[in-house]
């Protein structure tokens, strides 16, 4: 398979270049370059959001390509209609976020979207860009697009910090505060996982939307937090406090406790339909693996997960958690 990659050098793109790669495929990627590209992909350079800037891949042709833009829907238009007659098919990685918050429990791909435009080149919030990426990818490539909806995206790379934070927290050891109740099942995907499932259903030709997440329950917080403690080593104590306790101090679910989401947060994050993608293939890796993974990487570039360009970080700040702890 000859696969470009809209990206390639970070988090969820890596993923799909590097696991492609150790398939046998034949990888391009295409990005500004301010970052390596795995070894043995192809680089194309050029910045997508400026004039001219796919100059680079205005010749080719490629039996797959996979684009994780999240930003200007017009970004994804341009690069989708420019490749639509020499590509046999588009994986955009969405998000389950395309759908109005909050998202009820055992929602499937059916449920509405957010209203967008694929010609939208502003400002636009993440859950518009991804609406408008789809729509610009479908009006391209018709049934050739697959839509790929993850919701929370785990693994090696990850720029966004959800579980680098934890990790990192839980190696520092002591008391850590353990939001909510042990027993709240988690849904998520390891990127990897992610890109063998897309990389193979579009090589199907498989087409339309698909949540892309693991089963609702596939683990929980508490197995999560506690595979930290496994994996680091530590001696860390986990601490649970009371869900209504910890909002009730100021403290945010999802960001200030990473991965965490209770109520409708909780039904819009963590219980997603995933029937659809696993009647078609998808499969999970243990908990274990992805935490195991993550804390090789993290540790072997100093600890400290990469920002992500325009994303705060996530986490408890020092004071919140000492007040957490003093309850």
């Amino acid at each position: 398979m000859k696969l470009l990659v809209l990206g390639g050098s970070d988090f969820v793109g890596r993923a799909f270049a590097e696991e492609a790669l150790s398939l046998g495929h034949d990888v391009t990627v295409f990005n500004r370059g301010t970052r390596a590209a795995p070894v043995g992909a192809r680089a194309l350079r050029g910045d997508r959001s400026a004039p001219g800037g796919l100059a680079a891949i205005q010749r080719g042709e490629w039996d797959v390509v996979v684009d994780t833009w999240s930003s200007a829907p017009s970004a994804v238009r341009d690069a989708a209609n420019l490749l639509a007659g020499r590509a046999e098919h588009y994986v955009y990685v969405s998000s389950r976020s395309v759908h109005p918050y909050p998202t009820a429990a055992g929602a499937d791909e059916s449920a509405p979207v957010v209203d967008a435009s694929p010609d939208d080149g502003g400002d636009v919030d993440y859950v518009h860009a991804k609406a408008g990426g789809e729509l610009a990818a479908v009006a391209a490539f018709g049934d050739r697009a697959l839509l790929a909806r993850p919701g929370l995206i785990l693994g090696p790379y990850e720029n966004i910090g959800r579980l680098p934070w934890w990790l990192s927290r839980i190696a520092r050891g002591g008391t850590v505060p353990a939001p909510g109740s042990p027993g709240l099942g988690l849904q998520y995907i390891d990127a990897r996982d992610l890109a063998l499932w897309c990389l193979d259903a579009a090589g199907r030709g498989l087409g339309g939307a698909y949540n892309t997440v693991s089963v609702p329950e596939f683990t929980t917080m508490g197995e999560l937090l506690e595979t930290c403690v496994r994996v680091t080593g530590s001696d860390a104590e986990l601490r649970w406090i009371d869900a209504g306790a910890v909002l009730a101090a100021g403290v945010q679910q999802w960001t200030d406790l990473p991965i965490w989401a209770v109520d409708e947060g909780h039904e819009t994050m963590h219980q997603g339909d995933v029937s659809k993608a696993v009647a078609a293939g998808l499969r999970c890796r243990p908990v274990e693996e992805t935490v195991a993974d993550t804390w090789t990487w993290l540790t072997g570039i100093g600890g400290q997960a990469p920002p992500r360009p325009g994303r705060p970080p996530v986490g408890l700040t020092p004071e919140a958690e000492a007040k957490l702890l003093s309850l």
